[in-house]
């Protein structure tokens, strides 16, 4: 049953009006996409923080009731999942059987079609690429019909597909390759470092010896210590590192969240002061160094998975994510960010530096083989735009890129100098979808 609703991005800003539909099949997604008759754009859990989910005055595809799972192959690690799947849902099957996903975000709540729109990617990326990399075909409803599209059947549609914010059609389903595991726990080694720049060459170093690494970075602070943070690096567990744990089970899915934030608080909340001190805790209560500790997958991988709708944390105003990516000869400009930020007493509630390999062919993409920044400003500091423009400018300069999955304000002149194959994806969706049914605010605001 249609219905209008007044959709954000999980940042909470810039609300636009849509009708929603949720087909529960493939036949349904053909139906809706041809009885609309406005702009269309799928949407699955609304994890994106800014409008790429959002159509105002369109249609707006719930595809939560896209829901298929097939068994796992026990020989090769492929399932069939519909694209209403999250990776919540598809963990919890599959972790039992011995199976993980091989790549994943700081969340479980991303539905399968959202992934491919967004080719998430996460603390392996150096080792594993991003999410379409393991994508083996999928089924995608286009203007001009239903394909099933695979990296050699069309590879410019399949990657134009991969990060293409839903702008070449609606996912229905896709064949996942997974990765085998003897347990649900990771092996971590952690390490405080008391400036950035330390950490950055622990990460150079260190990083090629794990499968997963992160840093925390302190945003906060100033001088010698700024860019302190935490480096956790971890990988699968074996049963035998799991021996003489009497109470710990092998194989255990993520249990469900047990805290929710039940309202939005009066912005604020999560200042500078409040901001620094949390830092400040968060900080020291990490050891200065320790090996081998065993964690569970969601612990290493979810943490704020435990509090649901953590996100109104930040008030009635909101927040946005600011994500980039610059390559290795340019990682200075990680520096600059947070000297800037720094300087200008921006906070940043959670600041994650991560290595990147090499990227995929997608046009639009994200990853690139270099450094990633991801930082979470609450809106309200007057200087804030300022400072992201220039930062704009710094990773455009540097032949770096945003990630459109966070985006929220980005121009539609720097999308062009950041993803210079963006023709690629308009030849694509001008085959697709000549007349450029398939659209979003995100779109509008970049002019794709």
């Amino acid at each position: 049953m249609a219905h209008q609703e007044l959709l954000t991005g999980w940042g909470n800003t810039a609300p636009s009006l849509a009708t929603v539909e949720r087909p529960r099949s493939l036949d349904e997604v053909v139906d809706d996409l041809a009885a609309s008759t406005g702009d269309v754009i799928a949407r699955g859990l609304g994890r994106s923080y800014g409008d790429a989910a959002q159509c105002a005055g369109g249609t707006v595809l719930d595809n939560r009731g896209l829901w298929h799972l097939s068994p796992i192959d026990p020989a090769t690690g492929l399932v069939e999942v519909g694209a209403g799947v999250s990776l919540d849902e598809l963990l919890a099957t599959a972790i039992p059987s011995g199976w993980f996903v091989p790549v994943t975000p700081g969340t479980r709540q991303v539905t399968i079609g959202g992934a491919i729109a967004a080719d998430i990617h996460g603390k392996n990326h150096h080792v594993d690429g991003s999410f379409m990399n393991h994508i083996m075909a999928m089924t995608l409803v286009t203007p001009a019909g239903t394909v099933e599209v695979s990296p050699e059947s069309d590879p410019d549609l399949f990657w134009a597909t991969a990060g293409g914010m839903g702008l070449t059609g609606v996912v229905t389903k896709a064949t996942l390759r997974m990765i085998p595991i003897e347990t649900s726990y990771v092996t971590v080694d952690t390490e405080r470092f008391e400036n950035l720049d330390s950490i950055m060459e622990a990460m150079i170093t260190g990083d090629d010896d794990y499968r997963y690494s992160v840093a925390w970075v302190d945003c906060m602070t100033k001088g010698p210590k700024m860019g302190r943070g935490v480096l956790t690096r971890g990988d699968h567990a074996t049963r035998e590192m799991l021996e003489g744990r009497s109470a710990t089970r092998p194989l255990v899915a993520p249990g469900a969240t047990k805290l929710t934030v039940p309202i939005t608080p009066p912005s604020g909340l999560l200042n500078q002061l409040s901001i620094k001190a949390f830092n400040e805790a968060w900080f020291r209560k990490a050891p200065k160094k320790r090996d081998g500790e065993i964690q569970s997958l969601g612990t290493f991988f979810h943490p704020l998975d435990g509090v649901a709708w953590w996100n109104r944390l930040h008030g009635h105003r909101g927040f946005l994510q600011y994500q980039f990516v610059v390559d290795d000869a340019h990682g200075d400009v990680v520096r600059h960010a947070i000297e800037r930020l720094s300087g200008a007493n921006v906070p940043s509630f959670l600041a994650v530096l991560k290595r990147f390999g090499p990227g995929d062919p997608g046009p639009l993409s994200f990853p690139m083989k270099g450094w990633t920044l991801a930082l979470d400003v609450p809106i309200g500091p007057p200087q804030l735009p300022g400072v992201l423009d220039e930062l704009d400018g710094l990773v455009a300069d540097a032949g770096g890129r945003l990630y459109l999955a966070k985006d929220s304000r980005l121009s539609a002149e720097l999308l062009r100098t950041m993803y210079p194959q963006i023709d690629k994806l308009e030849a694509v969706r001008a085959r697709v979808d000549p007349e450029h049914r398939l659209n979003s605010d995100l779109a509008r605001r970049l002019e794709i």
